[in-house]
């Protein structure tokens, strides 16, 4: 890979927008990484309306159609004052939000929503719009979490296994349009890997090892490829996994993981430990895809 590339490799950003603070914020974040990036920032209100002219009056949809793009104009004057040279587009979607941003990111987009829309009621819970839009995406996804605005200097990576090794690297794109170091962050849960790699607690070493091992492959290949980028690899031992990873995300900028995917009778599902930082990290966290065949075990 080449090291001297650009931010626009990650694509474009699109960012939701519904009149709540917490959207107002993720509207922001996502025009300071567009700016970072050198790309588009898109910006979506998402009315809703499509199919509904049956049973609502044409004047109600009327007010929706002027919020909406009053909301939109506002949006893009906020973010003109902080970002004066970005360039910047909006759009008035008649459909639904999740699917609105879906097809706005298209393939090469990167979506961002807030941590909770005009529905939510505590600020810890991300809302059902976003994790609709989490769970369905097949482009990396960012939640916008944390209200600190100063900055660490470090991007933290989720690594399980090897299998991670895109969203490592986007994980080191990010830093480095960041200027920032990248943190690689290996948790293993041995109450997950007793019983289904050997047979009692007589093999923890031999399990450890196997652990670090998959850490110091993805560390090894993200430093040939990007060898001036600082990178640093810690691998711990936890009976929670997304409990030490919410709490390295008090001390990084953006936390970049894979985000898992799985479908039940209600459609397509995060992974718990997906799930989990979603709602508690202290930073925003930006999911990557992982491709067919490649979701694994989240432990």
């Amino acid at each position: 890979m080449n090291n001297n590339v650009t931010g626009s490799e990650l694509g474009r950003v699109v960012v939701g927008v519904d009149g709540s603070q917490p959207a107002r914020r993720a509207a922001l974040w996502a025009a300071a990484e567009a700016d970072r990036r050198g790309t588009t920032l898109h910006i979506v209100y998402a009315a809703d309306i499509e199919g509904r002219d049956l049973y609502v009056s044409a004047d109600s949809i009327e007010r929706g159609r002027g919020a909406g793009r009053e909301l939109l104009d506002e949006t893009a004057a906020a973010v003109a004052q902080l970002h004066p040279s970005l360039h910047v587009t909006t759009e008035f979607s008649r459909t639904a939000p999740v699917p609105s941003l879906h097809r706005s990111a298209a393939r090469h987009g990167t979506i961002v929503v807030g941590n909770r829309g005009r529905g939510g009621f505590n600020s810890l819970l991300l809302g059902s719009v976003g994790l609709k839009v989490a769970a369905g995406a097949k482009t990396p996804v960012v939640v916008v979490r944390g209200t600190d605005d100063a900055t660490t200097g470090v991007v933290l990576a989720a690594v399980r296994d090897e299998h991670d090794l895109n969203s490592v690297r986007h994980a080191a794109l990010e830093a480095q349009i960041r200027k920032s170091q990248l943190r690689l962050l290996h948790v293993w849960n041995i109450l997950e890997s007793v019983g289904s790699v050997v047979t009692m607690l007589d093999d923890v070493e031999e399990i450890a090892g196997e652990q670090v091992r998959h850490l110091t492959a993805v560390t090894d290949q993200i430093r040939d490829e990007f060898p001036d980028l600082t990178v640093e690899a810690d691998a711990e031992k936890s009976v929670s996994v997304s409990g030490v990873l919410v709490e390295a995300s008090h001390h990084a900028d953006l936390l970049v993981m894979g985000g898992r995917r799985s479908h039940d009778a209600m459609g397509p599902t995060l992974g718990w430990h997906t799930h989990s930082l979603l709602h508690h990290a202290h930073c925003p966290v930006l999911l990557i895809p992982r491709t067919a065949g490649h979701n694994g075990s989240e432990s």
